[in-house]
């Protein structure tokens, strides 16, 4: 039997676990500056974008499990970036939203993203950093894809 289908270079999802994984570390030295981890800082991405949202409503954002969602928002709460607060209309949900300090942190993280696009413009041409935006487009275009085939 041929086992080509078993070979790391003939994986689809490789590549993609590469890239996070090198992505995420070019975040790390900004990341550390804030004392929050990736994952946090995607938390705090979605609740600068909308204050106040529930648990689930995080998780469905980010495309995690709430029961991910949950020990990573305490350990927010612990740090004061956030507060969870059982809703008064349903007390099944938890809200969750932005302390000062965690709306302060805005400002310092504004420049995160210039500073990846930065150290990536050197490397890489224009062309290739327009087919990086398309390549992002392509991304949304899969996650959408398995999102859809899961359900």
């Amino acid at each position: 039997m041929n086992y080509e289908q078993l070979k790391l270079e003939n994986q689809l999802c490789f590549p993609f676990y590469a890239v996070s994984r090198l992505i995420i570390r070019a975040y790390q030295e900004d990341l550390d500056a804030l004392g929050i981890t990736y994952p946090q800082y995607l938390v705090m991405m979605v609740l600068w974008e909308n204050n106040e949202q529930t648990v689930n409503e995080i998780a469905e954002k980010l495309i995690l499990n709430t029961n991910t969602v949950t020990p990573l928002l305490k350990r927010m709460e612990a740090m004061q970036l956030i507060t969870r607060t059982p809703s008064k209309t349903d007390q099944r949900k938890v809200l969750v939203a932005l302390t000062d300090s965690g709306r302060a942190m805005r400002e310092q993280a504004a420049e995160i993203p210039f500073k990846l696009m930065n150290r990536l413009s050197n490397d890489i041409s224009p062309v290739q950093m327009e087919e990086a935006a398309m390549l992002k487009n392509k991304l949304y275009e899969l996650i959408h894809l398995l999102e859809k085939a899961e359900k």
